[in-house]
């Protein structure tokens, strides 16, 4: 009995040791990647670069490209903007929940480590009968006697592996950051995803607009050639206006119907109703700029090795394996803690308690504590297992670092990519926005000048004849859909950028919000 308190005194040093921490970490056994901060790291355009829904300075800012009439289509479906869209999907994405419940499970995992010092507790009674022979210790005689025990109380029970106790809240703890660093890239993705549709829908929604409007300037086409005095235009004229008229119609119906496919896919990203229908608040020259386009290939590079949550991830699993190697290479070193209470058989519950028992007519009941204190260095199979199980560990740790070189090399694929899409993009759009303003500008005149006529010699001809009209039509039909194009594949090469680097789009919608 002398020992008695140990028995009470351990739970409680345990759960001390637990509480305080882990000792501290050695250094790692691979050379390891920085853990990438999750901040945004990329430097955003000062100054005149924040001109986000304005056009390069050589461009006069009278210069409207709206086309006189267009609006875009009264769809009468609820306002949003893409910083709404975005906080939408991203608190509805499916992608999203899941990534939150592998977060829930690996903090679970991760405290579930941590109480590897904890010892069970078990409460309870054990009740013992016996009646008939039995063999005496002392003697050896068999002898034949009735008796009862009964133990109430609790026991602690207590069986710890250090090794495990000691590494496997590291490693638990390495899993977690990297699901919180996934949960981080499906953030992106799902945004990512929605900037890709909602820049399309931007696309049909204002090229709608225009070509309704050439609709109606082609209606006017063949109204005022039709209204032309017999022998001013051949009969052939008023053929080639009505086709065109014709042609203009098809381009309108054709660019509603991907107008409306469109806004069923976004409606279908941000988890609405079917058939829900919105209204996109950005104007018609919504535009963004990510990064300083000055910023050379090579530094961007290096910005997305450092912040780009699907690395910071894969680095954590890294870090994770080297955890599970340093286990396995130290456990025959480390012995197994065994507390295991002995005052019922078979022993390893009740250690605690009050016990009593003896013949129906003498039973006396009195507290009784009953433990047992090992320290156990194991050799699994001979060692050979510990052998086998560290030669696993190897070669999961190979496997992460090489998934994580695979990883970097797919980043720096994603931001070259990226950034010869922006230096496209940014090209086309440089030519397509003074195309856009020449096709208007040349429609306007041709209209003008249509009913003007001069003479030459006896006869009355027009100045500008309606087939030149027609071609000014078809021109202005093709710049806008080469502008709004181009503009929309820019801001989607803008937000690929962003997501390549690593970066929350956060930030930019707290521009664009401003």
């Amino acid at each position: 009995m002398r020992y008695r308190h140990i028995a009470f005194c351990l739970p409680a040093v345990l759960c001390l040791y637990s509480m305080t921490g882990q000792a501290q970490e050695p250094s790692p056994i691979l050379p390891l990647p920085k853990v990438p901060d999750q901040k945004n790291p990329t430097p955003l355009p000062t100054g005149d670069q924040k001109k986000e829904l304005s056009f390069p300075s050589k461009f006069k800012a009278d210069e409207s490209l709206t086309m006189s009439g267009s609006t875009p289509p009264k769809s009468g479906g609820q306002p949003i903007t893409l910083r709404e869209a975005i906080l939408i999907a991203n608190s509805q994405a499916i992608d999203n929940r899941v990534a939150d419940a592998q977060i829930g499970v690996a903090s679970a995992l991760y405290q579930g480590a941590r109480a590897l010092w904890l010892p069970n507790i078990d409460v309870g009674a054990d009740y013992y009968y016996h009646s008939g022979p039995f063999s005496n210790i002392s003697t050896g005689a068999i002898e034949t006697n009735t008796r009862e025990t009964l133990m109430y109380g609790v026991g602690f029970v207590a069986v710890v592996a250090t090794n495990d106790a000691v590494f496997a809240p590291r490693a638990a703890r390495n899993v977690l950051e990297s699901r919180y660093s996934d949960k981080q890239a499906v953030n992106n993705d799902v945004s990512l995803e929605v900037c890709e549709i909602y820049f399309q829908v931007l696309q049909y929604q204002y090229e709608l607009a225009a070509q309704k409007v050439l609709v109606a300037q082609a209606e006017e086409l063949v109204r005022q050639v039709s209204a032309m005095a017999e022998g001013l235009v051949p009969d052939v004229e008023i053929n080639r206006a009505k086709v065109e008229l014709a042609r203009r119609k098809q381009t309108v119906a054709n660019t509603e119907g991907q107008y409306y496919i469109a806004m069923a896919e976004l409606v279908r990203i941000l988890r609405l109703p079917p058939g829900e229908s919105l209204a996109l608040k950005e104007a018609i020259d919504f535009r963004l700029q990510v990064v300083d386009p000055n910023l050379p290939l090579k530094e961007l590079i290096q910005i997305a090795l450092m912040h780009r949550p699907e690395l910071a991830s894969q680095s954590a699993l890294v870090r994770a394996s080297v955890e599970r190697l340093r286990q396995e290479r130290t456990r025959p070193l480390m012995p197994i803690v065994l507390a295991r209470p002995a005052s019922t058989s078979p022993p390893g519950t009740l250690g605690i308690g009050s016990f009593g028992g003896g013949s129906y007519s003498n039973s006396d009941f009195g507290s009784r504590v009953d433990y047992d204190f090992q320290l156990v260095w194991e050799l699994q199979n001979l060692g050979f297992g510990n052998r086998a199980k560290i030669r696993q560990r190897r070669s999961e740790n190979e496997v992460a670092v090489l998934t994580l070189l695979r990883a970097q090399d797919q980043v720096a694929a994603d931001v070259s990519q990226a950034y010869a899409s922006v230096n496209a993009a940014r090209t086309r759009l440089d030519v397509a926005i003074p195309a856009y303003i020449e096709a208007k500008r040349n429609l306007e005149k041709n209209f003008e000048g249509l009913p003007q006529t001069k003479r030459v010699g006896n006869l009355l001809v027009l100045i500008i004849r309606p087939q030149e009209v027609v071609a000014a039509i078809q021109a202005m039909s093709q710049a806008i859909v080469d502008y709004h194009a181009s503009l929309a594949e820019y801001n989607r090469a803008e937000f690929r950028l962003n997501r390549a680097l690593g970066n929350s789009v956060a930030p930019l919608l707290e521009e664009g919000a401003k």
